[in-house]
């Protein structure tokens, strides 16, 4: 496995994204996740799944040190006490004392970024979690957070895939030395049947989809495909022994476009386009 490293936290670059798994059958598919290899899994508070996630990490029986487990508040628990008893509720779902990652889910613009922000901090601080981030930051929101943390925000989740053009926060977040986490990395199913992937695919003797996941790895970019099929599941894990030539990076590329997006909830913000 590769790993992805940002002030201080070391990230596998292949994780898996557990959304949409609830219940015996979501608790089956995470485990088998786990067993297949992956090690980042990655849960949030609004996907009602992190007991499953907790219970599929301890019947796995990989220790706990080796899985970088992440879970995120959602943007209407962002006030100081809303946002603790929020985390207080997701540690004791998944059975834990601390999470490797924290993540503001949604940036909501009515609380300020100094509580918002300030309550991430705190939550590191009194050790309920190693790691501090944020989900769907745009330039604008990613330097008012980084004017008023007091600790390093290491990763911004948000929607990366070959048909979005998402260079301006792409830069942002290196800028300000994150990685960036892409959700929906083969766009909610468009990826599979795009005549450009299918062939560079065919000619590495892969899928459309580990082509789409490959180009975003191969730019450093962690990746978090999610699937309740185990045969799916080693797809989207086999993607790093094989690399595109820089043509191909490049074709890929030509693909995006402004208005690609395949998540915008009324709770967006302003995106950079």
């Amino acid at each position: 496995m590769e790993f992805v490293e940002a002030h201080g936290a070391r990230i596998p670059i292949v994780g898996f994204g557990s959304m949409r798994l609830k219940e015996d059958a979501g608790r089956e598919a995470i485990l088998s996740a786990i067993r297949t290899g992956y090690r980042h899994i990655d849960t949030a508070a609004f996907y009602g799944n992190e007991k499953e996630v907790g219970d599929a990490i301890k019947a796995s029986g990989v220790p706990r040190a080796d899985i970088f487990l992440t879970t995120k508040v959602r943007d209407n628990n962002l006030k100081a006490d809303d946002f603790a008893r929020s985390l207080d509720n997701s540690l004791k779902l998944l059975g834990l004392p601390q999470v490797d990652l924290l993540l503001i889910h949604w940036p909501n613009l009515a609380v300020p970024a100094a509580e918002s922000i300030g309550a991430l901090n705190k939550a590191k601080r009194d050790g309920l979690t190693r790691h501090i981030g944020v989900c769907n930051y745009t330039v604008a929101l990613l330097d008012e957070a980084w004017g008023v943390t007091r600790e390093p925000l290491v990763t911004n989740q948000i929607e990366v895939h070959p048909f979005l053009d998402q260079s301006k926060v792409l830069a942002a977040s290196r800028r300000h030395g994150m990685s960036v986490t892409a959700y929906c990395p083969i766009a909610r199913g468009r990826v599979p049947g795009n005549p450009v992937l299918e062939r560079i695919g065919a000619a590495h003797g892969k899928t459309a989809s580990q082509v789409s996941l490959r180009w975003l790895t191969q730019q450093g970019i962690i990746v978090i495909p999610g699937s309740g099929n185990p045969e799916r599941q080693q797809e989207n894990f086999d993607v790093l022994d094989f690399s595109l030539s820089p043509a191909e990076m490049d074709e890929i590329a030509t693909l995006k476009r402004a208005d690609g997006r395949v998540v915008n909830p009324p709770q967006a913000p302003k995106w950079d386009v």
